[in-house]
């Protein structure tokens, strides 16, 4: 498979990049480049090769749901224009 400057460059766009003119063609032999690695991993024979260990037979180390706050409230109070009592005090901005 061979990407055109077009299609590199909707790519481009997709992934909210933006490139030069001058860059497109150097981009679009790095794509290709990587488009032809993976036709490589294509031509591998792999029967009989059990899959690796993936995340679906790991077991997940779990640790308690803890909720905590730091206990550093007045410092980050400290931080507040505006406070009153443990709380941030905000200009209203619904009638």
């Amino acid at each position: 498979m061979s990407l055109d400057p077009a299609t590199v460059r909707r790519i481009a766009r997709l992934a909210r990049i933006g490139i030069d003119e001058s860059d497109l063609q150097s981009l679009q032999g790095e794509m290709n480049g990587i488009l032809g690695w993976i036709e490589q991993l294509h031509e591998v024979n792999v029967d009989g090769v059990a899959p690796m260990v993936g995340t679906e037979h790991a077991i997940l180390r779990m640790r308690d749901d803890i909720v905590t706050d730091g206990n550093i409230r007045d410092a980050v109070l400290s931080n507040a224009t505006d406070t009153v009592g443990p709380y941030y005090t905000v200009p209203k901005v619904v009638e």
